[in-house]
């Protein structure tokens, strides 16, 4: 296919991504035939799959604005994706305009737009890394240029971790993040199940077997060990619309159908 302007050299146009069939998902344009494809397979198991990722991006918005509220004023998104509307940052600086984040995903195509949407703005950047590469990240010049990991930090792993299979030691990976970072950082994450839906599910992240990230379901007590050494904060681990709803209209009748569980912790 032909290589659009705004993709980077590198891309490989013949396998897709999960990063951009999600902002396929989400009504983007920075995807490619190929990760339409995917995208549409994916739905056709999964027919409410851009419901799923809504309520997965409205999660990521309130756990920011709950990390506001305890005071945190930095943040560290890992597996960022391409941006849409409602970036950490323009949360973040809404409450104060000196709030800094970094953002971090190992799709190159959502690193360059990221980059781009950034230009002019000193307190937000964009990294080309791998959470398998815990230390490359809190080491790389930016990283250390913008945040001060003697403060609190907010750690954001929404809709990543699970792109980690168990042999890379996913809760390792997670524990020498927030380590690193000072007593009052907040880890959010959300993670997907196939708890609720077998079948569907099941068949999507059979179909993420196709991309350089395929999906490693997990359950609600595996994703609570995620959180072991943090204190968790109300209400748990739950169904994405069940955290810290803002509406009523958020949870839905059927808060389980989004197949994905979400938690906050609070480093002590």
């Amino acid at each position: 296919m032909e290589r659009p302007e705004w993709a980077p050299a590198d891309v490989d146009l013949s396998r897709p991504s999960v990063a951009r069939a999600y902002d396929y998902w989400l009504g983007g344009s920075h995807n490619f035939e190929v990760d339409r494809e995917f995208a549409r397979q994916a739905l056709a198991a999964v027919p409410d799959l851009r419901l799923v990722a809504r309520a997965n991006r409205e999660f990521l918005h309130r756990a920011v604005r709950y990390m506001l509220d305890q005071g945190v004023r930095q943040f560290l998104d890992i597996g960022s994706g391409i941006p849409t509307v409602g970036n950490v940052h323009e949360i973040a600086q809404q409450v104060d305009p000196d709030a800094r984040v970094v953002y971090v995903d190992i799709d190159p195509v959502a690193v360059t737009h990221s980059t781009h949407i950034l230009a002019g703005q000193p307190n937000a950047v964009a990294l080309l890394e791998d959470l398998r590469h815990p230390e490359a990240i809190l080491e790389h010049p930016e990283t250390r240029r913008l945040l001060d990991l003697d403060r609190p930090v907010g750690l954001l792993l929404v809709s990543v971790v699970h792109a980690v299979p168990d042999d890379d030691d996913p809760y390792g990976l997670v524990r020498r993040l927030w380590t690193a970072l000072a007593p009052g950082s907040c880890v959010a994450i959300s993670h997907v199940t196939t708890d609720s839906r077998p079948d569907e599910m099941g068949e999507g992240a059979r179909l993420s077997g196709r991309t350089n990230t395929p999906v490693t379901a997990r359950t609600r007590a595996r994703v609570e060990e995620f959180f072991d050494g943090l204190d968790l904060v109300e209400p748990g681990v739950v169904w994405s619309p069940l955290w810290r709803p803002e509406s009523p209209a958020e949870v839905g009748e059927h808060p389980e159908r989004m197949s994905f569980y979400v938690g906050v912790g609070r480093r002590r």
